[in-house]
This record gives structure tokens, sequence and C-alpha cells, in this order.
């Protein structure tokens, strides 16, 4: 279930063709999901509810062909690796593995591992890959390891254009968002003809959030599904602490942003900052335990040298860039797309119960477009009418 098949509109803006980040022709998203065992905890044996994520740029080899990219840190509780190298180069030479936590390693390894089987024998290459993660351990066996490289590779393999799965699948498949089920989800904005007609596509993987902060086109949500009416996950090691409160809000959002339009290194930074400013417009404050990461690339000016050791590149390389006078329409884009991604991950995840009987209670389709019904707020159109208005 996704937003617009409920008649939920976030903001003013047009989707693309699948409202997904594979709008952006090349981009590809593959997942491998882990979902074995009940009761109770026995580290290395499960439950597992698990998995990876990978976001494949565009339809050649990244390493050969790579894209201008950047990116931002809201907060840095978190880790979404070989960003040295994407500040240092302005370049993302790789794909994008998403897990959890202590999962990061051995996808990392699996995506370099690829690469190496792919490159010619005998050239001489480093290799960065960016990999992030948000912690499942509330409902997962995060301590069993249970991520393999094969699974890592599987998810490559599995890496398709068209519509993108999501919710509890992936590396969103034990994942909780403000206090409800989370995981993965995807939007995407067409910009109007006179802004360049760009696509602009972003993915999540959405484990953050207090329920109280919850805010949907302006309408309180969290305020309204209260824990009496749907309870929030509690671990047993709070509940043997006699109740004392947990870090609620502390999880992690990772967002990728992908775009057509031509811009550089410095512009992509700032359609990776735009991902925080849906995440704040939804309720989420970067609090402290929290690992709020952000990548966006560009898929246009293909073609650019790796710049490997012994490529032989020309001294200098033409590439178009989009004037800084149209880039505001990227960054609407960004943010109604996150937004939007956000919900989309938060209805299509449903209830699962974890490690210990821990239970996430998906937030109900049903129950969402009552309340937005009430408020008036189904389409985020109509409340930009009012708010120009000055309607209360």
């Amino acid at each position: 279930m996704r937003a617009r098949e409920l008649g939920i509109r976030i903001g003013t803006g047009t989707p693309g063709p699948l409202n997904a980040i594979t709008d952006v022709a090349g981009v590809r998203v593959g997942h491998t999901t882990l979902i074995e065992g009940s009761g109770a905890l026995r580290v290395g044996a499960g439950p597992v509810r698990t998995g990876v994520t990978v976001v494949v740029p565009h339809d050649g080899n990244v390493w050969e062909e790579p894209l201008f990219a950047g990116s931002h840190r809201l907060n840095g509780n978190g880790e979404l690796t070989g960003l040295q190298w994407v500040h240092e180069s302005g370049m993302l030479k790789c794909a994008i593995g998403i897990t959890n936590s202590h999962s990061v390693g051995v996808v990392r390894d699996a995506l370099v591992a690829a690469e190496i089987a792919e490159r010619a024998p005998g050239r001489l290459f480093w290799s960065l890959p960016v990999v992030g993660e948000t912690w499942d351990g509330m409902l997962n066996d995060v301590n069993g390891l249970h991520v393999t490289a094969e699974h890592a590779r599987d998810a490559l393999r599995r890496a398709a254009s068209g519509p993108v799965p999501e919710g509890s699948v992936g590396g969103g498949t034990g994942m909780i968002c403000h206090e409800f089920k989370g995981g993965c989800g995807t939007a995407s904005r067409v910009v109007s003809v006179e802004d360049g007609g760009y696509t602009v596509g972003v993915l999540v993987q959405a484990n953050h959030g207090r329920r109280e902060r919850l805010v949907i086109n302006g309408v309180p949500i969290g305020q309204l599904v209260t824990p009496p009416e749907v309870p929030v996950p509690e671990a047993p090691e709070t509940r043997a602490a006699g109740g004392a409160a947990g870090p609620a809000g502390g999880g992690s959002i990772i967002g990728i942003v992908a775009t057509d339009a031509p811009l550089l290194p410095t512009q992509c930074s700032r359609l990776a900052q735009r991902v925080g400013l849906g995440v704040a417009r939804q309720g989420g404050t970067g609090e402290h335990w929290s690992g709020d990461l952000f990548l966006a690339f560009s898929t246009a000016n293909r073609g650019m040298p790796s710049s490997d050791y012994g490529d032989p590149s020309p001294r200098t390389v033409a590439v178009t860039m989009l004037s800084n006078t149209y880039i505001g329409a990227l960054f609407d884009a960004v943010v109604e797309a996150t937004e939007e991604a956000i919900v989309n991950a938060l209805l299509a995840a449903e209830t699962m119960r974890g490690r210990d009987d821990v239970t996430a209670h998906r937030l109900e389709p049903a129950r969402l477009v009552r309340i937005l019904e009430e408020r008036g707020g189904l389409d985020g159109r109509a409340l930009g009418d009012r708010s120009e208005r000055g309607d209360r």
C-alpha cells in the first residue's frame, strides 16, 4: 500500500511514472530479505529480521563511468562508508549498499569482491564502496551477524529498474520509524519543463523518530495515534530495568537521492542536505542517538574518466552544470520526495514480531486516511492553497 493509492498527496509536485528512485533512468534497486525464527533471542541463532538493499546508480560500470556526488550529515551517530573519497573527489564510483549497523563490513567487502570479479585481471585499482546502516536490534538478532557476503551479492544481482518493493524488505526489514513499523520507502518528483523537466528520486531506510512528533501533511498523526491505541515497541531490557525509558527516537535514517539534472558535486551536496528538511517536516529532529546520513548523485555528465592507476585520461573534461538560478525546484523535489518516501515506508510495512516477541505495529492505512480526512490533510496541495489564503 502506498500513499497515493490511498488518496494521500504529499506536497504540490508531480511524481514520476513509478513514483520511485528508479524513475531516474538507469537507477536500479535490489533487496535481499532475511526473516527466520521466532521467540526468545539466542545470539547467533535468531530470530532474524534483517537484510540488504543495493542501489546501482546507472546501467554501466560505475567504476568506469563515475558520477558527480555529494553528501550531508544531519546527525552522525551512524555510518555511510566511502564518504571521505566522495568528499575529496566529488565522485561516486560504486554501487550503494544499505543494511543493519553490524553488517556494514560484510556488505562493503562483498561489493569490493563483486568489482574484483568484473574488473580486467591484473588491473591496479582501489575500491571504496558506499555502505550505510541503521540499527535493527529491537527486532533482530543484530549481534548474530546473519547478513553474509552472498546476501549482499544476491541484492546486487537482483537490482532492477521498475517498481521498488517497500516496507519490511532488504535493509529495512527490521526497522522502526516514529515507533511504528518502518523500513524502505521511495518516491520521486519531476520538475516543470520551465525548470528543466528533470527527475529527482529518493530512497530511504527509515528507522528514526519519536511517535509524538510524527506529522503528515501538517496533521500531528503521532499525537492522535497514541501508545494506548497502538503500542510502541518495548525491549525486554527496558522492562527488566523497571520500565525505564529507552532512547525514544534513537534510530537513524539513510537517504539516497538520484537525479538526471546536470549537477556538480557541490550542488549534489546541496540536494543531499534537503533530505534533512523532508525528515524534519515529518517530525524528525536528528536526535543524539540517530545517524541521519544522506547521499545525492547525478546521472548526467557520464563519460568522465575514472582516474584509476594508468587511466588514459584527457587533460581536460567538458561537463555541463545546471545554473543555480534553477536549482530551487530540485530542492523542493527532494523535500517532497523524502516526505512521501517515509510515508510509503510506513504504509508498506506490516506489523512485525521479532526477537523476544518485541512487536512493531504498523501505521494502519485506514486509520491514517480517516485522520487526514477529518483534518483536511489528504491533499498537500489543498493545504498549500489554505496557507496562501490565510485560512486555518
